[in-house]
Formats: C-alpha cells, sequence, structure tokens
C-alpha cells in the first residue's frame, strides 16, 4: 500500500475511534435523570411520583411476595446528584435504589401488603413525571393470610390446638424529624465573647439531637446539614418538605445587646410571616404543586387554591405551636428559659406551609454563662435529650394516623397528671415502668409528689 493511502486511513480511523467516542459520551450523558421521588397517602391509595428531567422509555413494573415488594425498572435511567430516597408513607415502608446492570435503575418499594399497581406519564420534557398508584390488593392479601394446604397444615387443623394465626402487618411508619443546625460556611452566625461560632455550637448540637431522635421508637432523623457548608434558608426547609419530613426543628443559638440576657427560647411562626409565605406559594405555581398529603393546587382556581392552602397552614401553625410547647417545657429543666411562653417571630426557615416547625434558640452566646455551658459537652447532650424528649411528648399525647405512636399508644412518650391518693410506685406500676425510670425521667431526688404535679411517662420497655 502507498504511504499516502496508509497515513489517510490511518487518519481515517483515528477520526472514527474519535466519533465513536464522542457518540458513547454523548449517550452515557443521555441517561434520564431522577430528580425526586415523593410519597403521598391518601384514603384509597398511596402515590408515588418520580420527577425525571426526560420522558421515560420502555419501564418494567412486577411484584414480589413474602415480603411484599413493588419493582419498578428504568432502563436508561439514574439518580441525579442529591438524590434522597423519601421517608415511608402510607402502603410504603421502604423505599431502595440500585442498579442490577449498566445501564438501568431500580427503585423498590417494601410494601406493608399486597397492592394493584397502576402507572402514567404525566408532563413532557424536562417536567416529565412518572405517576405511579398503589391500591390495596383486598384478594391477594387475603390469600397470603391463608393457611396453605398441607400435611404440617392438616395435622393441625385436627389437632385439639389450634395453629397460631399468622402475624398482622405493621403498616406503622417512622415519623421523619428534620433537624437543621443553623448559619455555616462562610456564614458563622453569632459570634461569642470567649470567639465561639453559633455556626460550630449548632451543629454539635443538631448531630447530639439526631443521635437521641434515631434512639427514640418510632422517629428518626434527617440531618439538613452536616457539615460546615452554607446552605440557603429556603432550601433548608424545602430539603424537609421534599423529604416529607414529620417536624422541622432548626437550632440556633441566640445574640443579644445586653450579655445579661440568657436562656433558651422556642419560636414558631408568627401570623405575618404565614400570610407572606402563602402569598408567594400562590403566585409560584412550580413551588406549590404538591403540597404534603397528596393535594395539589397547580389545577385549581386562584380562590380555592388559598382556601386549600389556608387550611394547611392554620393545620400546620397548630401542630407547630403545641410541639414547641412540649419542647419549651421540657427545655425549663435545664435551665432558666428566656421567656416563659413560646414566642412568634417572621423566621424564613419556619415558613413551610405543609412541615410544622420550630427554631429552638439554646441560649445566649452574646452571655459568657451561656457560652461555656453551650461550649459543654455534657450540656449539650442534656439538651439534645430534652428536646427529643419534648417532641416524643407531643407525639406521644398527638400520634399521627398510621405511625408508630398511634399503634403503639402504651409505649409512647406521654405525661401524667398526679391524683389525689397516687404515690409514684402506683403511678409507675399502673404505666409498666419501673420507678428508677420515672424518678429519672423526672429528675427526681426522692418519691414526693403534688396533686396535680405533670409526671413525664417515658416509653415502656421491650
Amino acid at each position: 500500500m502507498p504511504r499516502a493511502s496508509a497515513l489517510n486511513l490511518t487518519r481515517w480511523l483515528h477520526l472514527a475511534v474519535l466519533v465513536a467516542g464522542l457518540a458513547y459520551a454523548a449517550f452515557a450523558h443521555a441517561e434520564v435523570q431522577l430528580g425526586q421521588l415523593r410519597l403521598s397517602a391518601g384514603e384509597e391509595s398511596t402515590r408515588a411520583e418520580l420527577q425525571l428531567d426526560a420522558a421515560p422509555g420502555d419501564y418494567r413494573l412486577f411484584s414480589l411476595a413474602n415480603p411484599d415488594r413493588l419493582v419498578l425498572d428504568l432502563p436508561g435511567a439514574a439518580l441525579a446528584d442529591g438524590f434522597r430516597p423519601p421517608a415511608p408513607n402510607g402502603r410504603v415502608i421502604g423505599v431502595r435504589t440500585g442498579s442490577p446492570e449498566a445501564g438501568k435503575l431500580r427503585i423498590v418499594f417494601d410494601l406493608a401488603g399486597a397492592v394493584r399497581p397502576r402507572t402514567r406519564v404525566e408532563g413532557s420534557g424536562r417536567a416529565s413525571r412518572l405517576v405511579l398508584e398503589m391500591f390495596r390488593d383486598e384478594a391477594a392479601m387475603a390469600a397470603n393470610t391463608a393457611p396453605a394446604a398441607t400435611p404440617a397444615a392438616n395435622a393441625a387443623a385436627s389437632s385439639s390446638t389450634p395453629a397460631p394465626a399468622p402475624a398482622p402487618v405493621s403498616g406503622a411508619r417512622e415519623l421523619l424529624i428534620a433537624i437543621d443546625a443553623g448559619h455555616g460556611g462562610r456564614d458563622p452566625g453569632a459570634i461569642g465573647g470567649g470567639g465561639t461560632y453559633e455556626k460550630t455550637v449548632t451543629l454539635k448540637v443538631a448531630r447530639e439531637l439526631a443521635a437521641e431522635i434515631d434512639r427514640h421508637p418510632g422517629m428518626r432523623a434527617l440531618l439538613i446539614r452536616d457539615s460546615d457548608v452554607f446552605i440557603p434558608l429556603g432550601d433548608r426547609y424545602q430539603k424537609a418538605r421534599d423529604a416529607q419530613a414529620d417536624l422541622f426543628i432548626s437550632i440556633h443559638a441566640d445574640a443579644a445587646q445586653s450579655r445579661q440576657a440568657n436562656g433558651a427560647s422556642v419560636f414558631v411562626l408568627s401570623t405575618r410571616g404565614a400570610s407572606s409565605e402563602a402569598a408567594r406559594f400562590l403566585a409560584d405555581r412550580e413551588n406549590n404543586a404538591d403540597l404534603v398529603g397528596g393535594v395539589s393546587l397547580e389545577d385549581k382556581d386562584r380562590s380555592l387554591a388559598a382556601v386549600l392552602l389556608d387550611l394547611s397552614q392554620s393545620a400546620t401553625m397548630r401542630v407547630s405551636d403545641e410541639a414547641a410547647n412540649h419542647v419549651l417545657d421540657e427545655l425549663r429543666s435545664v435551665g432558666k428559659t428566656h421567656k416563659p411562653q413560646v414566642e412568634r417571630a417572621n423566621f424564613w426557615v419556619l415558613r413551610s406551609p405543609d412541615v410544622p416547625s420550630m427554631l429552638v434558640e439554646t441560649g445566649f452566646i452574646t452571655n459568657a454563662a451561656d457560652e461555656r455551658k453551650l461550649n459543654d459537652a455534657g450540656f449539650r447532650r442534656r439538651l439534645a435529650e430534652v428536646v427529643a424528649r419534648g417532641v416524643g411528648d407531643y407525639f406521644g399525647s398527638q400520634p399521627p394516623p398510621g405511625t408508630w405512636f398511634a399503634a403503639n399508644p402504651s409505649r409512647g412518650s406521654r405525661q401524667h397528671v398526679v391524683a389525689r391518693g397516687e404515690t409514684l410506685g402506683l403511678i409507675a406500676a399502673r404505666h409498666g415502668i419501673s420507678l428508677s425510670q420515672l424518678r429519672n425521667a423526672n429528675d427526681k431526688r426522692d418519691d414526693v409528689v403534688r396533686v396535680g404535679e405533670r409526671l413525664r411517662i417515658p416509653a415502656a420497655p421491650e
């Protein structure tokens, strides 16, 4: 072969390899990205909504039993950066993701029982949504619980001792508590006289609180930030909304011109702040399309949307106020509170219309005594314990339907008002706990109780 022809052939081969490489790279980046997965539960079904940046191709959906699962395979799809699986909700008790083979995204829905699924694709382009509705499958559940016709089963049937009934499937979900450590990154927050940064203290307290929440049965924690990073205020509560949190707690350390100001405080959103956020949500159709609980404002006229949003926000503010009062009551056990009541302010991070929210000021970092306490690991741990206890007390007294607290009313944290003739030992026996447990839960050094005194009843042991 002439030298010139050989050189031309080599150039063409190099060009072909380059084109093939570019085509492969383009294909690799052409995956459908799953940005968010939201769950909402209604009376008839549980709805999963997958937010995609392009219309899905041929997807496959199939069911598995023992235990019940629903599996969705999406060829040519991948998880977007920052994807977080949603908290359990309705018939879905867990969501897992994986890649059984290259280029395929698998989503597994762990279920509380058999379901009849139905899917549809909504929207197009970057606003594509794959909607999966899961209806309870009564026939399959009845078949799954029927005794098998085996020799062993027949022998049991003919025996004088009846075979034990299968254990009921528990659909009780854990409550998700979103914990937001204030400030972070380039925003240090307030700085104490001893040089303590608010952002450092809030992260330490938030981590302690998350550990306490995770130790409490029926609850699990979500840290909005777990490192020294800056997160915009609006993104903080949006992260809690995206995760469908049941409660949002923002941790801060107060500052004041007066160095004498001290003590912890608890804040909830003011009415003015609520009105401002309602107006913003009504104006922003993309932001108000997915209120927790499955109510969409996107397809409603403005008047109806305003009524629905007002109802959602009123319920949210009521829960926020009641939960905050329980936390404030517990904070009094670790020292003086700055004010005797829950305060109201227009804090941006409290503006979620559908996630109950509170802001806990752990003390005044500008007060020398409070700053020393906040730098003490033991005090921070005690602070986290009482805040978690207050949250548990609230949900123990007002258990949301379908949650662990609703399924275990005797084991949730709750209160007892002392009546005439009652003793500490009698109260402990009545609630199935030991006397020492009751003493420790109420910081009592003796067994003296007063009529009308409120005692915290800790969760009963397993």
